[in-house]
């Protein structure tokens, strides 16, 4: 029989989705997604039940299997949330506490209390930028404040990992503790310069090496599902913003990609070339074979969360579909500024502490003003990232919110770069089903996937350039304001 679909997994912040993408037809046919809930048990607390997830997954991926037979099928492709850690059994695979994600504050005091020197160890060593955002901090938390965690380590059967290497290990039956090393590399233990756990990393957060997994590459096979059509492959797993940029085909040196989802993330590809930066993190964008391929990134934690705050906490919106147009309802921001610093601010400014705020407020205010500034506030943040990166001629947006026409002409007004659209929008899970593909043979080489991505939308700068700059401005004054 002959193969013609790949199957990409993509395990994100607030849902999970399956999708089945038919090789021949170059599209997603048919897909299913599931909601997961959210724990918040104390202020800027971030929790996921990590078996209600892997059980998401497993329901997603049965829908699309539904009528496909296991030898139409090349390999499975895996995206995940990154940062976010999953402490479970390594015997039974059972998660022994909920999950922490990564929006989740509560080592943020420990993070900001280690010593400089130690902190630029870090930076050097990782190319992160010390947060608790990142995974180390959570792990020694699980260690010292989980009953579970502690006794399955004293017994030698702890499993830590993030969200790629707890579904390869339930997915596999057990049979594969791995993960890619682009998840590897978000976790403030793996050394981007060796390639490895860094021992001297783990000694300082207490985490010994046999509870972590084999780091892999982002193109190979990697085990074989489980699933009701029988044993499949999963042919690739890297962190979702590593993978929009890849879905995003920003294959060459200088290409760059805004991903506006939970949060919005900016990777600009920097090839070979391992470029330090004091305000943005040093990524490993993925490695094919034995080639590396590195990024600069700046990490944004709220974007989408906040529309997703209109609708729910406050009710100003009924569904995210209501910004669509907001332009046409009112004209100009009227000074207002949004910055939605639930979790804190991260790059630039990586300011764990502030909270969110609205400021500009008048009595001429209207709650369309407030979800414009909503909007405006993703690019605004995008562009203070811009900022700090090298010069870039073409900026490849994916994400829901890249649905609004209003905020890709807003970012490229305000960063004056050739802002574009692609043909789908589902540039994350794209990039685990390219990857996958390049494993499984169904795609030959970079250049045959390069020609699958094709733009549906160029925005270029038209606004006047000294009325954008007064905006930024003013954004920058509210910045002031919040720190």
């Amino acid at each position: 029989m002959e193969k013609k679909y790949i199957i990409g997994i993509d395990e994100g912040t607030t849902n999970t989705r399956a999708v089945l993408y038919d090789i021949k037809k170059k599209t997603i046919v048919k897909q299913e997604s599931k909601n997961f809930k959210q724990f918040y048990p104390n202020p800027g607390w971030v929790e996921h039940d990590a078996e209600e997830i892997f059980n998401a997954v497993q329901q997603c991926l049965s829908s699309v299997l539904d009528g496909i037979k296991k030898d139409e099928i090349y390999g499975i492709g895996i995206t995940n949330q990154r940062e976010s850690v999953v402490a479970w059994n390594k015997k039974t695979g059972k998660p022994a506490c909920k999950s922490i994600v990564w929006q989740c504050r509560r080592t943020e005091k420990y993070c900001e209390n280690l010593p400089k020197r130690v902190k630029n160890i870090i930076k050097k060593k990782t190319g992160l930028i010390v947060d608790a955002y990142f995974s180390a901090s959570k792990m020694k938390w699980m260690l010292e404040n989980s009953k579970k965690v502690k006794k399955l380590a004293e017994e030698n059967n702890l499993c830590f990992g993030t969200m790629d290497s707890f579904l390869l290990y339930r997915l596999t039956g057990g049979e594969n503790f791995a993960t890619d090393i682009t998840n590897a590399s978000r976790t403030m233990l793996f050394n981007i310069n060796t390639l490895c756990w860094d021992n001297d990393l783990l000694k300082f957060f207490g985490i010994q090496k046999s509870f972590l997994p084999k780091v892999v590459s982002n193109s190979e096979i990697l085990g074989y599902a489980k699933t009701i059509a029988g044993d499949i492959p999963i042919a690739s797993m890297i962190g979702d913003q590593q993978s929009a940029l890849f879905g995003q085909g920003c294959f060459s040196e200088g290409m760059a990609k805004d991903t506006f989802g939970t949060g919005c993330f900016l990777l600009y590809n920097s090839g070979t070339k391992l470029i330090k930066s004091k305000n943005l993190l040093t990524d490993i964008a993925w490695k094919i074979g034995d080639n590396t391929c590195y990024a600069l990134e700046g990490s944004v934690f709220n974007a989408g969360s906040a529309i997703t705050w209109l609708v729910e906490n406050m009710t100003i919106l009924s569904s995210p579909k209501e910004t669509n147009n907001i332009d046409k309802k009112v004209s100009s921001n009227l000074g207002v500024y949004f910055i939605p610093a639930f979790t804190g601010l991260g790059a630039p400014h990586w300011k764990g502490d502030v909270k969110g705020m609205i400021s500009g407020l008048t009595r001429g205010t209207t709650k369309e003003h407030i979800v414009r500034a909503c909007l405006e506030s993703m690019a605004y943040s995008s562009k203070d990232i811009l900022n700090n990166m090298g010069e870039i001629c073409e900026l490849r947006c994916d994400g829901g919110v890249t649905n609004s026409d209003f905020l890709l002409q807003f970012l490229a007004d305000l960063s004056r770069v050739k802002v574009t659209r692609q043909k789908s929008v589902e540039a994350t899970v794209l990039g685990a089903i390219y990857l996958a593909g390049l494993a499984t043979g169904a795609f030959k080489n970079l250049q045959e996937i390069s020609k699958l991505i094709i733009p549906t939308k160029v925005f270029l700068p038209k606004e006047n350039i000294d009325l954008m700059e007064k905006y930024y401005e003013g954004w920058k004054e509210a910045i002031k304001h919040v720190f």
